[in-house]
Parts: structure tokens; sequence; C-alpha cells
């Protein structure tokens, strides 16, 4: 009798313990990749037009005592505005290169940052994608955004943007970065949720979601805002009439309407944030 009251005690805390560890952001996101109906909507993607690159590779240490490496365009080496970028699932191929690329022409005095979080992987079909996101380690990717935070310099001002898989991460940097996080922008990755988590929040978020996604939704993006509402913190969401992974141009569901739309948004809220 003892023993099973012992057991009916514990029980609680041991579910509370593998809802905060197995049940997170990152890896809700991740799970997705085990859907099929997930796997399916995103379409291979359409080969990049090769453009002469504005950034170029670069290697940082990374605080497990490895290193990380990043594409990174310098407009102004004195600059301290720093611009983090997160890419989808399919890894940092040269669709998110061009993108760096974009910002960093758009933005001017602004340093583009582009993570690499496969640590060199890079998927060319949608089944080695999902392979990569489920495989992908959150302690490593913390410690690649913590080796670019040191990189990017202590005086650094850091906004975040991601798409997809991205754009959870892009959540998560902000998070991670504290004082140092300037804005958040988000295109249909999975938003942090828990309001105890939020408390570190440093930073107004721009959320950009798509009507016809079925998985980042308006219950999944309704229970975020919740708790931003709970913690105080200051946001903005927009949605728009589209796919999920509508507004990557080498996606062949790409809604160039939309995205031009979701693209403004963006330019406003982070000259917004770095003037």
């Amino acid at each position: 009798m003892k023993k099973l009251l012992f057991i009916a005690l514990i029980f609680p805390f041991c579910a509370l313990f593998a809802q905060n560890t197995c049940c997170s952001a990152t890896s809700n996101f991740a799970n997705l990749a085990s859907n099929t109906g997930f796997v399916d909507v995103h379409q291979l993607p359409k080969t990049a037009n090769k453009m002469q690159a504005m950034g170029k590779w670069v290697e940082f240490e990374t605080p497990d005592e490895s290193t990380g490496r990043a594409y990174v365009v310098r407009i102004n080496a004195k600059s301290n505005n720093y611009l983090f970028v997160f890419h989808e699932w399919w890894g940092l191929n040269e669709n998110v290169l061009e993108e760096a690329d974009k910002w960093a022409r758009e933005l001017g005095d602004v340093n583009i940052v582009a993570l690499d979080l496969y640590d060199g992987k890079v998927a060319t079909t949608r089944e080695a994608a999902a392979e990569l996101m489920q495989e992908a380690d959150e302690t490593r990717i913390r410690s690649i955004i913590e080796g670019a935070t040191d990189f990017a310099g202590p005086h650094a001002e850091i906004a975040t943007l991601g798409w997809c898989f991205g754009g959870g991460w892009s959540m998560q940097a902000a998070l991670q970065l504290g004082d140092q996080a300037k804005g958040c922008i988000i295109y249909y990755g999975m938003p942090e949720k828990d309001p105890e988590k939020l408390e570190a929040l440093n930073c107004k978020v721009l959320g950009i979601f798509a009507e016809k996604d079925q998985w980042i939704n308006r219950k999944v993006v309704g229970e975020y805002e919740k708790a931003m509402r709970l913690e105080e913190k200051p946001f903005e969401t927009h949605w728009f009439n589209a796919e999920h992974a509508f507004a990557n141009p080498s996606n062949p569901i790409y809604n160039e309407e939309a995205a031009q739309l979701a693209n403004e948004k963006t330019r406003n809220f982070l000259h917004t944030v770095f003037e």
C-alpha cells in the first residue's frame, strides 16, 4: 500500500517533467515531420538563381567546444545592428542565402547573419528535410545561437527572422538573447506558448501566418497570443490568405501577392526596430 501511495504521489510530478521536456515549442514543431500532410505540403524548392554573393561564410566558436558556421553579409563593419536569419527545414541552402542578401540590401546599416542550424547538412528531398528537422538537437542549436551572439559582440543589437522551422527558432533565439534582442519575426513557425518562458522576452514580436495552414493555425497562434497578453509582451499578428510556406520564392506554391505584403510588414517592422 505504501509503494502504491508513493507512485500515486510522484506520478503527477513525472508527468509534469515529461511535459516540460518533451512538449516544448521546438519539439512540437519537429514532431510535425511525422505528419504526412505536413511533409507533402512542402513541395521541392526550385533551384535558386546563381548570383554574385554579397556575403561570405564564417566559422565561430560555440560553448559546446565545437564550431558553428554562418553566412554573413556585412554592410557596415562598425554597425552594431544585426539580423539573425533562421532557415526552413531544408537547411541553409542557396534560397536562404539570397534572402540574406536581399535583406542586407533593403536594410542598409544592418549586418546579416544566416545561421546554419544543421551544421552543413542540406536536404534536397522532403523526406530528408523531415529527417533533419527531427534529428536537430536543441542543445546544439542553442549553442550555435550563443556562439553567433558572441561573434556579433556584447554591444550587438539583434533582431531575428525565420521561416517554418526557422520561424520557431527565431522566437527561441529572441528569448535566449535577453537584453540584446531588438525584435523577432516569425513566419508560420511554432510560437512559444509557455507564459513562464515568455517572461524572458525583451522585444516585440511580429507574427506572419497563413489562413490555410493546417498546423500553425488560429488555435495555435491564439494560445501564443493569450500567453503574450498574460505576460504583457508586445506583439502584432498578421494573417494572409495563403498556404504554409507561402513566402518562399523557391516554393512552387509561392504566393507573390501575400509574400510582398508580408515582406512589407517585415521591412517596416525592422526599420522601426533599428531606427
